[in-house]
């Protein structure tokens, strides 16, 4: 059998892994079972009802977390010129162009968000497959290609998220720090379900919202009743 650490078995002592319960409740009882000694995060899973198999039952975007991520998002731009100033202006931590590429190539990883201007993609475009698979590829669907860089770095600095669901449906993203009160963590969460809802696929049949869970980075999953999320976000 598994070990179950004390600090474990103490979270699941204090609530029911198989009720679904409404997404307030879920929050504090996240908030009230983290015991890391670090301020953890406030993860949520949303289980989707689409194929990402299909083209056009794909969800992805991205959006600003109205309270923030409680974390120092450090931003990299590939630009030149105008766009290069604008960028630093705006609060970009790296700036560049082939030096940055040369740089990435050599293994150098520390950012969290890329973004870029469109003549730059040719040149990013060379190392896609460095940066595809650690997420971090620009992209035009997100906000992350574009030649309004100061808004985006604005954006990013501020808390935006980017989201996409895996093979199987899902959507996991942070959502604050668990440190940040409960009604702030409820804003972030509504925030992206409301992304949500708006990207659903004209395509995807039935129950959209299918499951929510929330959790820390170091806690069990707490289940949360979709049903009366989805009836929330249906009275806003």
């Amino acid at each position: 059998m598994p070990h179950t650490s004390k600090k474990r078995t103490a979270a699941l002592a204090k609530f029911d892994r198989q009720q679904r319960y409404p997404l307030d409740e879920a929050i504090t009882i996240a908030k009230s079972i983290a015991s890391a000694k670090y301020d953890e995060t406030l993860e949520i899973a949303v289980n989707l009802g689409v194929n990402p198999k299909h083209a056009d039952q794909m969800v992805r975007g991205a959006v600003v977390l109205p309270n923030g991520t409680g974390k120092v998002t450090r931003v990299l731009v590939f630009a030149k010129g105008e766009k290069e100033k604008e960028a630093l202006d705006a609060g970009a931590d790296f700036v560049g162009g082939d030096e940055l590429v040369e740089k990435i190539k050599g293994g150098w990883f520390e950012f969290d968000t890329a973004i870029a201007t469109p003549n730059m993609m040719v040149t990013v475009g060379k190392i896609g497959k460095l940066l595809g698979p650690r997420g971090l590829m620009p992209n035009p669907k997100v906000g992350t290609v574009t030649f309004d860089v100061g808004a985006a770095v604005s954006a990013a600095k501020a808390g935006k998220i980017e989201f996409r669901a895996e093979k199987s449906g899902i959507i996991h993203a942070g959502v604050g720090k668990i440190s940040f009160e409960a009604p702030k963590l409820r804003e972030n969460i509504d925030a992206l379900l409301e992304a949500l809802m708006k990207l659903k696929p004209a395509t995807a049949k039935g129950t959209y919202i299918k499951a929510v869970t929330v959790a820390t980075t170091q806690s069990p999953g707490i289940r949360v009743d979709p049903v009366g999320v989805a009836a929330g976000l249906r009275a806003h």
